[in-house]
């Protein structure tokens, strides 16, 4: 059986022409990008190439760009590096993905104090009616990972001072809409290259050239020191070459993603009710599909799943091994059978129609399947 992949928030496909960028980074060209030699020089200008091209994309100067490992390392140093020295509140909210939501717990170890940001029954987060007067730093999401919700991040940055951090994770959002970092008002931006169909293990972090950022890593003078270490060239090509496509693309693959999700949705409803989704009908990142089945236990669902060929999680991959339901469900205000029946299904451009009707096929077979076991909620409110 062919294994369909509705994952894609988890990682998408490396794109053939993104590695024909990056191959002769891997395979002839060797040199370091701060040597002074013909090779280190050819490789530091495909660097600097790399980091033209992100910065005009995402509407950023070129000093403002820093490449990392990824989402995961860029919201560490955004959290730890702007949070500033002296103690006082951080404001954030329980949908923000574990890698600012643990960074900013090892803050709170160290005295700091965590002022959650409401979230309304789409996930969508609220500014508070009293910001705290020792506010140090701010952290809120582009588009959430899990329900594909936008978040209001230039209203919100617009309600404070022009001078107070604010830290955007943008991994979710990246690629798949129009993205302006100077406009967007925030301090400092994240991204990860294999959220939209670049390689692993290569990321951005945007910083506003006037921001106070205090580094996180010693050892080099690379990325004007705030970010040293030899660069991956390679993975930097990459990253460039998928956000490029990506930008290009954005109309055509939204208007092919919204068919495929109303096809989906549509063949669930018509099979697989109730069902309930989490999130916006339509003004979220349409390839983020949350939905609950009531009497259905996610964990088992997954599993079902799984054997019969379909891809898909219950919450971001960095916290998939965990058996607890997702806090950004949680935070949404859902009742509790939602809050443990909900699964993410997600695709993106290279998804195609027949994917997306086979998936649903299984889905609604496995969910009819589990519903009618003799052990399922469903099946034993019946016999009562």
């Amino acid at each position: 059986m062919d294994i369909i992949n509705l994952d894609h928030n988890a990682s998408t496909p490396l794109l053939p022409e993104v590695w024909d960028a990056m191959r002769p980074y891997v395979l002839e060209h060797a040199g370091n990008p701060a040597s002074s030699h013909a090779l280190g020089r050819q490789a530091r200008r495909a660097l600097e190439t790399a980091r033209e091209t992100v910065a005009e994309l995402l509407d950023a100067g070129v000093d403002e760009v820093f490449f990392t490992s990824g989402a995961t390392e860029a919201n560490n140093l955004a959290v730890f590096g702007l949070a500033g020295p002296e103690v006082g509140s951080i404001a954030s909210s329980a949908i923000e993905h574990p890698c600012v939501v643990e960074p900013i717990q090892q803050l709170v170890l160290r005295g700091f104090v965590q002022v959650p940001l409401p979230v309304d029954v789409q996930g969508i987060v609220r500014a508070l009616a009293d910001w705290p007067s020792d506010l140090r730093l701010v952290c809120v999401m582009l588009a959430n990972h899990e329900t594909g919700a936008m978040q209001p991040v230039h209203e919100l940055a617009a309600s404070l001072a022009a001078n107070l951090p604010f830290h955007c994770d943008a991994a979710a959002a990246a690629g798949k809409m129009p993205i302006s970092f100077h406009r967007l008002g925030v301090t400092s931006l994240a991204l990860s290259a294999h959220k939209f169909h670049g390689p692993k293990g290569i990321g951005a972090l945007l910083v506003r050239r006037d921001a106070r950022f205090k580094p996180q890593l010693f050892g080099g003078h690379q990325q004007q020191g705030k970010r040293p270490g030899t660069e991956p060239v390679a993975l930097a090509v990459g990253l460039a070459a998928a956000l490029r496509r990506s930008t290009q693309r954005l109309e055509a693959v939204r208007h092919h993603v919204v068919a495929l999700r109303r096809r989906f949705l549509d063949l669930l409803r018509a099979g697989a009710e109730p069902l309930v989704l989490n999130g916006p009908e339509d003004s979220g990142l349409p390839g983020t599909v949350n939905l609950s089945f009531p009497g259905c236990a996610a964990d088992v669902a997954l599993m079902k799943l799984d054997l019969a060929g379909v891809a898909c999680s219950t919450g971001s991959a960095c916290s998939s091994g965990s058996l607890l339901p997702s806090p950004v469900i949680r935070a949404m205000g859902v009742p509790d059978d939602v809050l443990r029946s909900a699964l993410r299904f997600s695709f993106s451009g290279v998804t195609t129609l027949a994917e997306i009707e086979g998936a649903a096929g299984r889905v609604i077979a496995c969910i009819r399947s589990l519903r009618t076991s003799p052990a399922s909620p469903e099946a034993n409110s019946r016999k009562r």
